[in-house]
């Protein structure tokens, strides 16, 4: 059975061929097989057709016409003629694209095919006696035609549209976020040579799925950045999973990575698919990845590699289709020569690099800072933004902050708490800041060098603060510090801190 003999004689290619009969078809043999002889000629008048219908005013050249509509000609007689609906459809539907990526208007294509008919019409006088009183059929052939092309055209010009839209919008974002003239950027706060860099890098490593190292100190912002490249990500609509690794304990670090079965260990009473998977789609940031166990984070590193992900417990491996984003509060070459960071692992995660600066190097940045932490506190109690004092500034711009950024906050967060003026003055500033100001001014004062402590000192001192602070309470002061209790540990013992 051939394809004109299905569905009762009707044609069954697609409903754009149901005006059709097999009579028709039959019909149409002999006028096709003419206009196959006289291409040249068809072509020649319908060229000159064209031009006296639409003189300079026409959007085509001779030969872009004669292409497209050489190729009309060919679709129209090698197809049909023996019975090829689907070749037809696509040549025609092809032809209509082309009128439309060569902006040919669509009242000039009517017009076009008019003419054609016209044309077509004075060479089927041609044809013997009885083939002749086709016009009928050959206007529904014509019909057909032109809801293909029609069909074909527009769907090519809104796809046009949509792309033109598209980079309109994606420049007008280019033009948004130019790091050279931002302040703030996906929740970063800061105008320094070293903010609108960390910007910049932001935006050139979000696409793709390469893996990020962030690398700063505590309280810069590690996890802000790691959200930023998400965000401007092609996989902003999936999750975005931090993990804590300094503070999962060291005996579930791999159950709830990895996931496990039901049963795989003691108290596993269900199956539980893990944060690797949860993050699916998206992005998986592991914080402090250099306080992962060394175990862990050989396994991690398979996950990297492969793709894939082996809950405990069982035996089969999980495709896994998300991006890592790593961070370390640690030079990642001293932790891989102390043995924190496997150098696999390490060489595995570089491929880009972010390095976040302190917030004593970018102090140009505290006004800033201070402007947006007062009016978050404000939105968050439904209050009006109180101003602050300009001495206030000064004050906080001499402070070295150990604690960075999140210091900051809790400082303001601090003082917005305390201050019952109009105003913020400095008397609502913590103590210790007043008192680690006044030593510097003093010093400089009196012609010696500004007696600014170390890092470690700073950082010695914090916690001999919130452990007197505590009563000696050490998961309230790694609560208040907010740093997991194994890093306090490891930092008392570093600095010979006892209780």
């Amino acid at each position: 059975m051939t394809a004109l003999e299905v569905n009762g004689g009707r044609v069954p290619a697609s409903r754009y061929m149901n005006l059709l009969s097999k009579d028709d078809f039959d019909k149409l043999k002999a006028p096709l097989e003419v206009l196959g002889e006289c291409r040249e000629l068809v072509l020649d008048d319908w060229w000159a057709s064209y031009v006296e219908h639409f003189g300079d005013a026409r959007a085509m050249s001779h030969p872009i016409f004669v292409d497209i509509h050489g190729r009309d000609i060919g679709t129209l007689v090698t197809t049909l003629g023996c019975g090829n609906f689907e070749g037809f459809e696509k040549g025609i539907r092809a032809i209509g694209t082309d009128l439309a990526q060569r902006s040919v208007p669509f009242a000039e294509v009517v017009a076009s095919l008019h003419l054609f008919e016209e044309v077509a019409a004075k060479f089927f006088a041609r044809l013997p006696f009885q083939s002749r009183g086709i016009e009928m059929t050959f206007d529904k052939l014509s019909h057909c035609r032109m809801i293909l092309l029609a069909e074909s055209y527009f769907n090519e010009r809104q796809a046009d549209l949509f792309t033109r839209v598209q980079s309109l919008e994606s420049e007008a974002e280019r033009l948004a976020d130019r790091p050279s003239s931002r302040v703030t950027f996906r929740g970063m706060v800061g105008k320094s040579k070293g903010m609108r860099e960390i910007y910049r890098r932001v935006t050139a490593t979000a696409h793709g799925n390469a893996t990020v190292v962030i690398v700063g100190e505590s309280g810069t912002g590690k996890e802000l950045v790691a959200r930023a490249v998400h965000e401007c990500s092609g996989r902003a609509d999936g999750p975005f999973v931090p993990v804590n690794c300094a503070a999962l304990p060291a005996h579930l670090i791999e159950s709830e990575l990895f996931g496990h079965k039901k049963g795989a260990y003691t108290g596993a009473g269900v199956d539980y698919a893990g944060l690797i998977r949860a993050a699916s789609g998206g992005t998986l940031f592991l914080d402090e990845v250099t306080e992962m166990p060394l175990a862990a984070q050989a396994k991690l590193l398979r996950v990297i590699e492969e793709r894939s992900v082996r809950p405990v417990g069982s035996v089969r491996e999980i495709p896994v289709d998300i991006r890592f984003v790593a961070s370390t509060n640690r030079d990642p070459l001293k932790a891989v020569e102390a043995g924190f960071l496997r150098r696999d692992l390490w060489h595995r995660l570089n491929v880009h690099w972010i390095t976040l600066p302190p917030l004593r190097e970018r102090l140009g940045d505290i006004p800033l800072l201070c402007d947006y932490f007062i009016d978050l506190g404000a939105k968050r109690d439904l209050s009006r933004a109180k101003p602050i004092e300009s001495d206030v500034v000064e004050l906080l711009s001499q402070y070295i902050w150990p604690g960075n950024v999140r210091e900051l906050r809790n400082c303001i967060e601090h003082v917005l708490s305390v201050t019952r003026g109009s105003t913020i003055s400095s008397s609502s500033l913590p103590k210790h800041i007043l008192e680690t100001v006044k030593m510097q001014v003093e010093g400089a004062g009196e012609g010696s060098r500004v007696s600014i402590p170390t890092m470690a000192e700073a950082e010695c001192d914090l916690i001999k603060r919130a452990l007197s602070a505590t009563a000696g309470n050490k998961v309230q002061a790694a609560r208040i510090l907010k740093v997991s209790r194994h890093r306090l540990y490891d930092k008392m013992r570093k600095f010979e801190i006892t209780i």
